[in-house]
């Protein structure tokens, strides 16, 4: 199968496995898509959860951070990837699974907490640098 470097629109395509979701299967191309945008909500769900409770063990809470963190970081990696299959269709789940991710997990919308929860501003999405 001859691979695009340019975006392209069709069912036939190569997203993540060599040969998935096959060649005119229409079933495994929309399995496809559900895969990467569950991957891309997943992503913000990671990105935006507070997991580690306050008056945790430090070395308990920075295990369980950092090991949160890779599969964030993987999980992000593994939707650019899909994404880089350079399908029309792939893209626009990626980014649809990313801002529903960030509306209901991260935005003001269904968050309770006040804009400045921790002491940093969380108007913007956390994967920005915490500098």
């Amino acid at each position: 199968m001859m691979m695009h470097m340019t975006f392209f629109w069709g069912k036939n395509t190569e997203v993540l496995f060599s040969g998935w979701p096959g060649h005119d299967n229409l079933g495994m191309y929309i399995l496809s898509l559900v895969v990467v945008f569950a991957l891309a909500v997943l992503v913000e769900w990671l990105s935006n959860c507070n997991y580690i409770k306050d008056g945790a063990n430090r070395a308990a809470a920075g295990l369980l951070q950092t090991a949160m963190y890779g599969m964030r970081i993987g999980l992000a990696y593994m939707v650019m990837l899909a994404v880089m299959s350079f399908n029309g269709g792939v893209f626009l789940v990626a980014v649809a699974g990313h801002t529903l991710g960030f509306l209901v997990f991260g935005s003001r919308v269904f968050n309770k907490l006040p804009s400045t929860a921790n002491g940093k501003n969380t108007a913007l999405p956390p994967m920005s640098c915490n500098c």
